[in-house]
């Protein structure tokens, strides 16, 4: 059968709202609320370590990426150490709201590393988007994850993704000009 295309869908304003508010406790709510604000990709997001974070000069920047695919029918996570293209490797200015709560996630890892010890996985230290045991956040699991709170809060189901068309959506109707609304999301 052929495989039906997916038309490209966002969030509109009010509903970006009632995500951030719905997921303000979940456990991915910091990555939420950065792929939503910055419109970065997945694999930008998860891929984000606390070395691309200057929190003196107040920015942050796409460096790194983390993708899954199959080798071999099993699932391979890949960690590199560079962006999708040129284009992507991007800085951003690093809002107040967002500062603080990734300094308290940096902390929150700091105490969970102390708590388990030798148990905690440091393969992925310096990482941001780690679990409670230092276990990196895999792609796929995001996605899937994302779409049971949209469920569970009665949300409009989008893909993850599509919170990158959200950011763009909504800079663009607030008179960014195509031209930087490129440029912030990292488009060639």
């Amino acid at each position: 059968p052929k495989k039906q295309r997916y038309i490209v869908d966002y969030y509109r304003q009010e509903e970006l709202e009632r995500l951030l508010e719905a997921s303000k406790d979940h456990p991915y709510s910091l990555l939420i609320q950065m792929t939503a604000f910055y419109g970065l990709r997945r694999s930008e997001v998860i891929g984000l370590k606390w070395s691309a974070f200057d929190f003196n000069h107040n920015c942050f920047s796409i460096r790194h990426t983390v993708t899954t695919c199959n080798v071999k029918g099993e699932r391979v996570t890949i960690k590199k150490d560079k962006a999708k293209n040129k284009s992507s490797l991007r800085t951003y200015p690093l809002i107040p709201f967002l500062k603080e709560r990734l300094l308290e996630a940096k902390k929150q890892q700091e105490e969970n590393r102390k708590l388990c010890g030798r148990s905690y996985n440091k393969e992925y230290l310096g990482y941001v988007c780690v679990d409670v045991i230092g276990n990196l956040i895999k792609p796929n699991y995001v996605s899937s994850t994302f779409g049971k709170l949209l469920a569970k809060n009665n949300l409009r189901h989008i893909r993850f993704h599509d919170l990158r068309h959200t950011c763009a959506s909504l800079l663009l109707a607030n008179g960014v000009p195509m031209e930087q609304v490129k440029e912030w999301l990292g488009h060639s």
